[in-house]
């Protein structure tokens, strides 16, 4: 659905448009590197105080790019505190349990007017289907919150829509041909920022710009600065969007690498990356060392083909190896490969809780209150009383202690929930020791 966009005002671009950098969905520890070919490792640069890193798709082709973008200008006291007073109400889209038991999403626009937010609203909610319709992210739905925060624009749609001269006033000064590439979709981190504080919390921040004109950017570099892991830029009612916020989570929550190279870009000489879909190894090597992927070698995987070592990746054409041949973090429209959807489950659960529950843990409850948790569908579910369990009540989302067999003797009694993630898609024995947790509620006599 497309708004009004009406006021295609053409004046000249202010400083702050030009300065304005737009920030990449989830792009956290794992920054994007500078798109230099002379670069000896594949982990960027630490950006410097005046510009950032990033990372944005400019074609039909679904190939990522990698430059640097002036950084915006810092927002003086008064523009914060203006920010803080003025709008930015919250809604819930998605409510899947409590704040610091789930990952939370926040979405915030830019482009919708104040009659707009309606719209703003339900263009979250189709970005977030689309979003989640995507694997691992369709199985693990039910660990996300989110969130929907108001930025009120004075003007609908954004500045280099449709053409570079299109100058609009709005809230987080989004603007296409950001430093003069057409594609590039930046906003003022800043703001982004003081608003996404308005959520009760961030863990991924996306910007979602009112625009049907393809576009985005992921920044990788602000993790050291906010509390949550990245921020990403897509256009609201672009079809390819959604993919772009998708492969940019792929940094900041499944700590992957970028498996393009650039053509002619060289040879990597450096070390072994950090990252778990990159390496010098191959095949056999990791095989033998037990390193890297060796787990998934020769495994069918999701992207198609099977799991092995693939020359190219990480900005390189060669001296660096790719789980398979062609991923979504090489390019936009393609599947996790089986290490980065691997990569992506870690990330969800360095947020999320893989058993939660409204049902506070602190506080005594009665025989008769109902429990209520939440985990997984790959989770097994299993209940006990007083350390012994009731294989009656095994996958069971809710139960009552008085039913579950909680006497009624006059002594107190501890009735815990435990769910254990079985998922085939996590095959480190160091990260399946994170899957399990367990609840313990005591009943009153």
């Amino acid at each position: 659905m497309r708004r009004n966009t009406s006021g295609h005002h053409r004046r000249r671009v202010s400083p702050r448009i030009r300065t304005a950098v737009s920030v990449g969905i989830a792009a956290v520890a794992v920054a994007a590197t500078a798109a230099a070919a002379t670069a000896e490792t594949a982990t960027p640069p630490p950006s410097t105080a005046r510009t950032q890193h990033v990372e944005y798709f400019s074609g039909a082709d679904g190939h990522p790019r990698q430059t640097t973008v002036p950084a915006p200008k810092p927002l003086a006291p008064s523009e914060k505190a203006a920010i803080a007073a003025g709008d930015g109400d919250v809604t819930s889209i998605v409510q899947s349990g409590p704040v610091g038991s789930k990952l939370d999403v926040v979405f915030i626009g830019d482009g919708y007017t104040a009659a707009q937010q309606k719209d703003f609203h339900a263009d979250v909610r189709a970005k977030w289907a689309k979003i989640s319709a995507v694997e691992p992210y369709a199985a693990y739905r039910g660990l996300f919150n989110v969130w929907a925060v108001d930025a009120v624009s004075n003007e609908s749609g954004v500045s280099g829509d449709p053409t570079k001269d299109v100058v609009r006033d709005t809230a987080l000064d989004s603007a296409f041909f950001c430093d003069g590439t057409e594609r590039l979709l930046c906003v003022d981190t800043g703001k982004v920022e003081s608003y996404a504080s308005k959520a009760p919390a961030a863990d991924l921040v996306v910007v979602l710009s009112n625009s049907t004109k393809y576009g985005g950017a992921g920044y990788n570099d602000v993790s050291s600065q906010v509390g949550y892991d990245g921020i990403a830029t897509a256009s609201s009612d672009n079809d390819q969007s959604d993919q772009i916020a998708v492969h940019e989570t792929g940094h900041s929550l499944g700590k992957l690498a970028d498996e393009y190279d650039y053509g002619q870009s060289g040879t990597y000489s450096g070390p072994e990356p950090a990252q778990a879909n990159l390496s010098k190894l191959s095949a056999d090597q990791m095989t033998a060392q037990q390193q890297k992927w060796y787990r998934w070698i020769g495994q069918q995987s999701p992207d198609g083909g099977a799991v092995g070592a693939f020359e190219g990746g990480g900005y390189y054409q060669y001296g660096l190896n790719r789980p398979t041949e062609n991923s979504i973090m090489r390019t936009l429209g393609r599947e996790f490969n089986l290490p980065g959807r691997e990569g992506m489950i870690a990330g969800f659960y360095r947020y999320a809780s893989v058993l939660s529950s409204p049902l506070s843990t602190h506080h005594a409850v009665s025989r008769g209150t109902r429990i209520r948790v939440t985990a997984p569908a790959s989770a097994q579910l299993t209940w006990s009383v007083d350390g012994r369990e009731r294989k009656a009540a095994r996958g069971k989302s809710s139960v009552i202690p008085r039913t579950l067999g909680v006497p009624a003797d006059g002594r107190a009694h501890t009735v815990t929930a435990r769910a254990t993630d079985r998922t085939k898609a996590v095959r480190d024995p160091a990260l399946r020791k994170l899957l399990s947790r367990s609840l313990s509620w005591h009943i009153a006599p």
